[in-house]
Parts: structure tokens; sequence; C-alpha cells
């Protein structure tokens, strides 16, 4: 099924197939192959609101997940819900970070979905699934 991309704010060029086409061969390799999502590619304004709306917290992020579904339920629904990752904060990241903006895209991406497959980051041993899918969709 795939990644559908929509772009809320200007988008470099190469970027939204770059990340589009990486985060699909991630989910196809996770063994979700036949599922979808949307990566919303947005900014600081939209995604404050965002966060505003559904976590009460006034203030942009990087990055956030709306699973349709409940992890644990036993039925995943063929669209696994929707990744909003603001392009502002992830350029701010990245010249923080010293790599280019589709590296930190592609990493919030992958953090996101893994996400939306139903794992968190309470634990030390919960982030090593994260650091996982974030080094390969680097490789993709």
């Amino acid at each position: 099924m795939g990644v559908d991309l929509v772009a809320h704010t200007r988008v470099p060029r190469g970027l939204g197939p770059a990340v589009r086409r990486a985060l699909g061969l991630l989910l196809a390799e996770l063994g979700h192959g036949d599922k979808s999502l949307t990566l919303i590619l947005t900014n600081d304004n939209e995604i404050r609101a965002l966060k505003q709306q559904h976590w009460g917290e006034d203030a942009p992020t990087d990055v956030l997940s709306f699973p349709t579904y409940e992890p644990g339920d036993p039925f995943i629904p063929p669209h696994l819900g929707d990744i909003v990752i603001s392009l502002d904060t992830a350029r701010r990241q990245a010249e923080q970070l010293g790599h280019s903006l589709q590296h930190e895209v592609k990493v919030l991406a992958a953090h996101s979905l893994w996400h939306l497959l139903g794992h968190d980051h309470r634990s030390e041993t919960e982030w090593e699934g994260f650091r996982r899918v974030q080094a390969r969709i680097l490789e993709l």
C-alpha cells in the first residue's frame, strides 16, 4: 500500500520522494508492506497547533504520531496512521547535529513509524528499537 505524502509547507526538491521511498521500504522490511500511512510535512505553526489541540502543550515539536488503532489491539487496520513532521524544527535540528535535512526527516519518520507500530520509549531497553529503525532508514 505504501506512504502517502502531503505537503503543508514548501518542501525542498527531492526531499519528499526520498523520504517517502525510504519509509516505504522500512515499512516493508518491518513486515507491514501491506499497510499504509500518511506522511505530512508541515511547519512549526501547524505542528504547534496540533500539539496544543491533542496534548495541551503550546510549543512546536519535531514530529507527532497519530495512530489509527490502540497498540495491543488484535486487528491492525490497513492505514497505520499519520506522521506529522515540522520541517522548520527538523531544519534547526539538522543544523545543530551537523547533518542534512533529509537525514533528519528520515530519522524522525522512522521514529514516528515505530510509534505507529505500537512502541514507546519509556525505558532504555525500549529505545533500542527506535535506534535500530532510525539507523536502518538511513541505509535505505
